[in-house]
């Protein structure tokens, strides 16, 4: 597992087999900062349990990374130098990523938090990297993880516009590039709102796919038009929602504002994947910052980390991969067409995706509304159609209907929370579908 690749289409990644990787990720942005070894395996051996494939971690840590140490009194660099690294904190760094291989899970190793880059950058920094330095760290980094399941993954949360800021995340992208001699995919983590194709172009070569962060700032939020966006991009790269809505965390950064729930986390897979996203990152508020009595919480976090590990969201997210590769996942392709009546809007907006075959078929009803559905999308005579529950990853047999003409469906429920999803099989005689 140390190696992934984009597919031959450019719309998924690969293990190093050639077999599809469904990346399901975690947030877990302070993992190397705040835990021991203890409570990393905890949360790892969750995350493994719940199916998750990728957890996405910073090195140079958010909350004041460069100097408060680690549990073990720890810095990650010595004088604040990207060019003197401390073994000692590396050393912590190696056990977290050797524990997730152990887990089969990928890191999505973020080098450094973005404030520790842009000269007027929000954060406490401080600004310390140069592109000389960024590629002396960025050699080292990929020296030290070159046989390791890494996926580097630059940005930390701010923009790419400014040339003097361009030329030193480029320069860390070489050093990497340098140092594990192209063995790990990369990618960028943009501030909310955007895709990292709003900072480089789509033929950026050290970009192999495209990140989002769709953000926390309404409930709702159309992440699928950023996802659509990039897929439509030349040259295709596939592309994915690094940072949707986070389970836990007050909507649009606000006290006294609801908290988005497990539906919201849901709906924002489901719309990101069959907008044509290659995978999701699930994330949590309390489990971002690992957040614990008597730490300072980041806005208005209030759940200790353990308790957050087990928020419904974060378990229902394996019932999304289970849905997925229950069916050859790469061969779907977007297509609203499908969708012929009770489109939506807002909440009540309706996804759908086809195999490029079409084998089968994914409609996402957000709010357990009627829909009609062109069944001649389908190929062969006959269409099997079951309703998917994804709280709890139970199915529902509908029926068998000819491919011809259109057919209106109604999920089991209906609301806010009763979200379904339609699964459409082309009949293959002696397989039950």
């Amino acid at each position: 597992m140390r190696s992934l690749r984009v597919s031959e289409n450019a719309r998924y990644l690969t293990k190093p087999d050639g077999t599809a990787f469904f990346y399901l990720g975690d947030t877990c942005w302070e993992l190397f900062h705040r835990l021991t070894r203890e409570e990393a395996d905890e949360y790892l051996e969750n995350r493994a349990r719940l199916k998750f494939s990728v957890i996405q971690a910073v090195v140079l840590a958010e909350q004041d990374g460069l100097r408060v140490p680690n549990p073990y009194g720890d810095l990650p660099l010595r004088r604040l130098r990207p060019g003197q690294p401390n073994d000692s904190y590396f050393r912590h760094v190696d056990y977290v990523v050797d524990k997730a291989a152990e887990l089969g899970l990928f890191v999505g190793m973020l080098p450094t938090w973005g404030d520790k880059v842009g000269p007027k950058y929000w954060g406490v920094g401080p600004k310390v990297f140069t592109p000389k330095n960024a590629r002396t760290y960025g050699r080292f980094l990929g020296e030290r993880y070159r046989d390791k399941p890494i996926i580097w993954i630059l940005g930390g949360d701010r923009p790419a516009k400014a040339e003097p800021v361009r030329r030193i995340w480029r320069a860390m992208a070489e050093g990497l590039r340098e140092g594990d001699g192209g063995r790990h995919l990369m990618t960028y983590h943009p501030m909310g709102g955007v895709s990292c194709s709003d900072y480089w172009p789509s033929d950026e070569p050290w970009i192999d796919f495209h990140m989002i962060q769709s953000g926390h700032a309404a409930r709702n939020g159309p992440n699928y038009r950023l996802v659509q966006a990039d897929y439509e991009l030349e040259p295709t790269k596939p592309t994915m929602d690094g940072e949707p809505r986070y389970e836990n965390h007050p909507v649009a950064f606000k006290e006294g504002t609801p908290r988005f729930d497990d539906y919201d986390v849901r709906q924002a897979a489901y719309w990101g994947l069959l907008a044509g996203g290659c995978g999701h990152t699930y994330g949590c508020h309390d489990i971002w910052q690992l957040w614990e009595p008597g730490r300072k919480p980041v806005t208005f976090a209030r759940t200790p980390w353990h308790e957050a590990l087990n928020l419904p969201g974060a378990g229902q997210m394996q019932h999304v991969r289970t849905l997925f590769e229950s069916r050859p996942f790469p061969k779907l392709v977007p297509d609203q067409s499908l969708i012929v009546s009770g489109q939506g809007r807002g909440m009540h907006h309706m996804r759908a995706a086809r195999a490029d075959d079409g084998s089968f078929a994914f409609v996402y009803v957000p709010t357990g509304r009627p829909v009609g559905v062109d069944l001649g999308k389908i190929t062969g005579e006959r269409v099997i159609a079951n309703w998917y529950d994804p709280r709890e990853a139970k199915w529902w047999r509908t029926g068998d209907f000819p491919t011809r003409g259109t057919r209106q469906f109604t999920p089991l429920s209906s609301g806010r929370g009763r979200d379904w999803v339609l699964v459409l099989d082309a009949a293959t005689p002696g397989t039950g579908r």
